[in-house]
């Protein structure tokens, strides 16, 4: 079977991460954002995989190619924003008999995946204990009837997880009505084989729709806790691993430098001396964690740097950051609030008691800079030393 993986938003929500990069290749453990929905897909049984791509969509083609775990990857341009149906109709060339569609930024159970394909049709749902923020699935003797759209009192709270396996005739009915917003959505075509076909609801186990900053990195806490300890680099004999670490070929820790699993150090990237990283870590392709450095449950993007004497905790930090020493990040309101995040110009919950800041590529810090909880640092934002930061800077 055939899978289409949504890989074409903008990803405004989780900016500025998204400004100079697609959003799919957004980093979650050993690969981008989109592979782990791929990974799902090809465990199920998929047998060729299409890529709806838009925005960047250039650098996901380069990244997996024509082929992914030995499974066949063809691409759809999406070239305007208009909706999950939309995206799914510029697929449509390529597909032949019954097809599933998994939206490229969820976090899926592989297990229930595999469960979905089996069902077919069928849609993946969720048990969600606030289901108004979603589309809510009414159910009947084991088959659902009605998808309600963030009801303000819903039928229940199976909520649609954004992953589907429809029959070959719903290639035909991807043509539906716009919306108000002027969006054409994949909701309508699932009513269309509801009305025509009893349509298996499957509940998944763990399931998340990364959107925002935060969910990222909960992705990659989800990602790094499920790898096994593995030690392929260049490892100092006065350097300790507990846990379930590991550390990629070519990757070089040092002396007196401490990592409690779990925890990813990945190619070209250096730790230490004498550095403590801590709590479901990614320390990406070619970045620097260095001499009396902390960093707790965090991201350190490709080619950043945490070089000299800082603290980074429950942070995401993008592409070739900079972090001048002594940059020390808050992760905790004084208050035990969760800490808000500017999301499209609002702030926002997070939900987390504890979150740090979050950094695009290219920004940069200067000596002794304190971040509070909750800050953003635009792509190419800098401090001046001795700077305390309370609010962004873009």
């Amino acid at each position: 079977m055939q899978a289409v993986v949504l890989a074409a938003g903008e990803g405004t929500r989780i900016r500025p991460l998204s400004r100079t990069q697609a959003k799919p290749m957004l980093p979650v453990g050993d690969g981008p954002l989109v592979e782990r929905t791929m990974a799902s897909a090809v465990d199920a049984g998929a047998d060729e995989l299409v890529l709806v791509v838009g925005y960047e969509g250039d650098d996901v083609r380069e990244h997996f190619g024509d082929s992914y775990r030995g499974t066949p990857v063809k691409y759809a341009e999406q070239t305007e924003q208009r909706g999950t149906a939309h995206a799914v109709k510029a697929a449509a060339d390529h597909l032949d008999g019954p097809f599933a569609v998994l939206n490229g930024d969820g976090y899926f159970d592989p297990t229930s995946v595999q469960e979905l394909f089996d069902a077919r049709p069928a849609i993946l749902s969720y048990r969600a204990d606030d289901p108004t923020a979603y589309g809510v699935l009414d159910t009947e003797d084991g088959a659902v009837t009605d998808v309600v759209e963030k009801p303000d009192d819903p039928p229940g709270n199976l909520v649609n997880a954004g992953a589907y396996v429809f029959p070959e005739e719903a290639t035909g009915w991807l043509d539906v009505p716009e919306t108000e917003r002027g969006e054409k959505e994949l909701t309508d075509v699932l009513e269309r084989v509801i009305d025509e076909f009893a349509v298996t609801p499957v509940e998944v186990d763990e399931w998340l729709d990364v959107g925002h900053p935060w969910e990222l990195l909960e992705a990659n806490e989800r990602y790094v806790a499920t790898l096994d300890r593995r030690v392929d680099g260049d490892v100092s004999d006065d350097a300790t691993l507990e846990g379930d670490v590991v550390v990629e070929d070519g990757a070089t820790v040092k002396a007196g430098t401490l990592i409690e699993g779990p925890a990813l150090v990945r190619e070209g990237a250096t730790v230490g001396p004498n550095a403590y990283v801590r709590g479901a870590t990614l320390i990406d392709e070619g970045a620097t964690v260095g001499n009396a450095v902390e960093v707790k449950n965090s991201i350190v993007g490709k080619d950043s740097s945490v070089a000299h004497l800082s603290y980074l905790g429950d942070s995401v930090l993008g592409r070739n950051v900079n972090f001048g020493a002594g940059t020390v990040v808050a992760n905790l309101r004084h208050d035990d609030a969760d800490v808000k995040l500017t999301t499209k110009g609002e702030r926002v919950s997070t939900g987390r008691r504890k979150f740090g800041v979050v950094a695009g590529d290219d920004a940069a810090t200067g000596i002794d800079t304190s971040l509070n909880a909750g800050v953003t640092l635009g792509v190419g934002a800098t401090t001046t030393p001795g700077e305390t930061l309370t609010r962004d800077r873009w």
